[in-house]
């Protein structure tokens, strides 16, 4: 034996014979909980990075590592990320699927091997991958503030367009809510706001201004869009002022990002069921913790929305 360890144990012995014993392993460095994989939709949209970093803060109290990687969209780099996790023996995996059927055969390869996959703000929609837990907005009760927003706007007369995304499942929520909302409000007197065109945008601004463009040049009486995402109501927004018409179409996103808020308090857009990201993080966190711990933990964890319009824009210190 070393003399250093004769050292340690005769410190050992003389703190127990004071009172106070300690076991060796607290001279040692604690040991890291394991390892948590998370795949995001993309780290262009900040709304997912802020997911990914307040996941990382919280589950770092729990002891856990995290590897955060963007899928950027493509599903199949991210069934490749997920096999990735697997071989690195990852303790639990978060995803928030790039498409919520594709991405099934990949979430069944992680039940196969005994790693529990945990989803974020977007939902799988394979019927045989086993889910431990989904944290997410509430994206259908979003979905109907949106209606009411665009109804609000419009003055409960109008035509209005939507940009979706029909491959993520959170924008189907969100496109139903909107729909059975608006139907709602339409069955009321002095209201009659049409939905006359409904394109893909992809969530992404680029993709959206072109199908804006599209939306506009087949109705040119158009009153309203809404648009899934805030990178969907920028892109839309640059279109609007592309074709001079700005101040002719009113515009309701959903988000609640940074752009999204600032764009909001500008005039620019009309208003955001804004969303959560740090919550979604923190109690996926949360939620895999509890797991660990042998507890039982819903199935669905929704986040309630907030209908977020130009006055508290201004109100908000955090908006320039």
């Amino acid at each position: 034996m070393s003399i250093k360890h004769l050292f340690l144990r005769s410190l050992l012995s003389v703190a127990c014979l004071s009172g106070f014993c300690f076991s060796p392993g607290a001279f040692a460095a604690e040991k890291s909980a394991g390892t948590i994989g998370v795949s995001v939709l993309t780290f262009n949209n900040p709304f997912f990075k802020e997911i990914a970093d307040s996941l990382t803060k919280e589950a770092a109290l729990n002891g856990y590592q995290v590897i955060a990687v963007s899928g950027d969209f493509d599903v199949a780099r991210q069934q490749n990320q997920v096999k990735d996790f697997i071989v690195r023996k990852v303790s639990a995996m978060v995803l928030c699927p790039c498409d919520s059927k594709a991405i099934g055969p990949a979430i069944r390869e992680a039940n196969r091997a005994g790693i529990p996959v945990f989803t974020a703000d977007i939902a799988s929609l394979d019927a045989l991958a086993k889910v431990a837990a989904h944290v997410a907005t509430d994206n259908l009760q979003g979905g109907r503030m949106a209606a009411d927003a665009v109804v609000e706007a419009l003055g409960g007369k109008g035509k209005v367009g939507i940009l979706d995304h029909p491959e993520i499942e959170s924008v189907i929520l969100r496109t139903k809510g909107f729909e059975e909302r608006l139907a709602e409000l339409n069955a009321k007197p002095g209201v009659k706001v049409e939905i006359v065109a409904k394109l893909p945008g992809g969530g992404d601004k680029a993709r959206s201004f072109k199908a804006a463009q599209d939306m506009l040049q087949a109705h040119a009486d158009l009153n309203a869009i809404f648009a899934i995402n805030d990178p969907s109501a920028l892109g839309a927004r640059a279109a609007l002022e592309a074709a001079g018409k700005a101040d002719q179409v009113k515009l309701v996103g959903f988000d609640g990002q940074p752009e999204g808020k600032a764009a909001i308090k500008a005039g620019k857009i009309y208003a955001d069921p804004i969303q959560f990201p740090d919550r979604i993080g923190i109690e996926t966190a949360r939620a895999i913790q509890k797991y660990m711990n042998g507890e039982d933990v819903k199935a669905q964890i929704l986040i309630p929305t907030a209908l977020y319009r130009q006055a508290d824009a201004v109100a908000d210190p955090s908006v320039k």
